[in-house]
Parts: structure tokens; C-alpha cells; sequence
């Protein structure tokens, strides 16, 4: 391993960047959810808040668990990293 090129941490960045679009993308779909369903709320639910409600959820249900999940990995080898000394400086 020569200079700042360590593979490990490259790849926990490149996880780090798709985490971070499944997670805007799962809480997107999540905010457009509640937001329709209000819409819907206060228009006697016309049967597109409905279908938009529905499928914003379920698309925040699929997409969502893995990006925590892998969220809370990084940061715990992170972690981990800081705690552990540095060895060959």
C-alpha cells in the first residue's frame, strides 16, 4: 500500500455515496407519501392519492433498510478505525 491509496477506504466511500442515494431515495418517496396523503385528507381522497400514497410507501419500504443498515456499518468501521492505533507510521 503506497501513499493515500487504501482499498478498503475506497470502497467504504463508494458504499457511502450509494448509501446516500438510497436513503435520499427512500426518504424522498417517504416525504412524498405523507405529503399526498394529506393532500388526499383534505380532498376526500381522489383515487390518485391514493395510488401515489401506496406506491411511495412501498417503494420507501423496499428501498429504505438496506441504506440504514449499511449506514450504521460505515459508521461503526469508522469507529472502530479511530479506535484502533495506527500501525507502520
Amino acid at each position: 500500500m503506497t501513499g493515500d491509496h487504501d482499498p478498503v477506504l475506497e470502497r467504504r466511500a463508494r458504499i457511502r455515496r450509494l448509501v446516500s442515494i438510497g436513503q435520499r431515495v427512500g426518504y424522498g418517496a417517504m416525504a412524498l407519501a405523507v405529503l399526498v396523503f394529506a393532500i388526499g385528507a383534505a380532498f376526500g381522497f381522489p383515487g390518485w392519492t391514493v395510488v401515489v400514497t401506496v406506491a411511495a410507501l412501498a417503494v420507501s419500504i423496499a428501498v429504505l433498510p438496506l441504506p440504514i443498515v449499511f449506514s450504521y456499518g460505515i459508521r461503526a468501521a469508522e469507529r472502530e478505525d479511530r479506535a484502533r492505533p495506527k500501525t507502520g507510521e
